[in-house]
């Protein structure tokens, strides 16, 4: 089992509007001793825009902005810019959020060259129906039943004709281009997916289509054990590390007490991440302060981004989807735990 220690509470909600019901969910960026928080800030109705922190070392709060830096602006994001992911790719910062029109919540990238001023991309998912969806999947392979099992969520009886996007979310790209090419994770229920292209404007309506005509291809991950039984989904960018790209994710278990989510870690192939090496088969981090177990929604560690001290790993989750939180672990005995639990030694 690793040893992980839970650091703090880091943010919390206060009394300015757009932060007033919650904060949770931040993007982080490492520039050596300086780290970048984009956190999901919260207003009453459920309203979301992105605030700004800025740290000294891991935990010291150096700066916090008093007014959100990333805001709705276009009718797709018009309910709320939310859990922002970012890394840096050559000289360019991609941000990449959800974006929620109060009906559908689907990935959407913005890009900044200074971490200050960002410039909107738009979606960057499948623009597809969960009608169309589902038709595309019937001339790809077999997948399992959990992927068509959402019909009851896209279609409640009192939302027939509104709920009509297919929720694509966690869009979390890699941190820098892999034999070329850009890759990134992205989730349809119940599993992780994974995108590679050249250049994002290939992400027409009809490469979408031929995507999900082949979906198995791009299966990165399913729910395996029981903690992460209901459905899996992007957390952290990927981390690189000799024995591969590490990934923390969460995973969400049905149970008594409701839906329980965890920190979850893999270790995927570093030339071709598609290939699952190893995964924990326990969590690595689930509710068990009260800051977690209870808030907005109780029961929750999501978690959503990383900074690398030494060998100490620091990763900052959403807590209770109401608070920010951060904990650190080893690095190094990470990577071994999981080593322990490759696929090599299923065999």
């Amino acid at each position: 089992m690793i040893e992980v220690k839970r650091e703090c509470i880091l943010l919390e909600k206060t009394r300015l509007e757009f932060e007033n019901d919650g904060v949770l969910n931040p993007a982080v960026y490492q520039d050596g001793d300086t780290i970048h928080l984009f956190y999901r800030a919260v207003k009453e109705g459920n309203f979301s825009t992105i605030g700004y922190c800025q740290l000294d070392g891991p935990t010291t709060i150096r700066e916090r902005s008093n007014k959100p830096i990333l805001v709705p602006e276009f009718d797709y994001e018009s309910h709320g810019v939310e859990d922002a992911r970012i890394v840096k790719i050559d000289d360019l910062y991609y941000l990449t959020y959800t974006a929620y029109d109060g009906v559908n919540a689907q990935g959407a990238l913005a890009i900044s060259t200074d971490l200050v001023h960002f410039e909107k991309r738009g979606i960057i998912v499948a623009p597809v129906s969960y009608v169309e969806f589902v038709f595309l999947l019937e001339s790809a392979p077999r997948v399992k039943k959990k992927y068509y099992r959402n019909h009851l969520f896209y279609y409640q009886a009192d939302n027939i004709k509104t709920k009509i996007l297919l929720w694509d979310k966690n869009v979390i790209f890699f941190p820098r281009r892999i034999n070329n090419k850009l890759y990134f994770l992205h989730r349809v229920r119940p599993g992780i997916q994974l995108v590679c292209v050249e250049e994002l404007s290939e992400l027409t309506h009809e490469w979408w289509r031929k995507y999900y005509m082949s979906l198995p291809d791009h299966i990165v991950m399913d729910p395996k054990y029981k903690h992460e039984s209901q459905y899996i989904g992007g957390g952290c960018p990927p981390i690189e590390t000799d024995e591969g790209w590490l990934l923390i994710y969460h995973g969400v278990e049905r149970t008594d007490k409701g839906f329980v989510y965890s920190a979850c870690a893999a270790l995927l192939d570093l030339e071709d991440p598609s290939i699952e090496l190893a995964r924990l088969p326990y969590p690595l981090l689930s509710p068990e302060r009260d800051w977690e177990l209870t808030g907005t929604i109780n029961n929750v560690v999501f978690p959503t981004g990383t900074a690398l001290f030494g060998d100490k790993l620091f990763i900052y989750y959403g807590a209770a989807d109401e608070r920010i939180a951060c904990a650190s672990l080893s690095l190094k005995s990470l990577i071994e735990e999981l080593l322990l639990n490759s696929k090599h030694h299923e065999k």
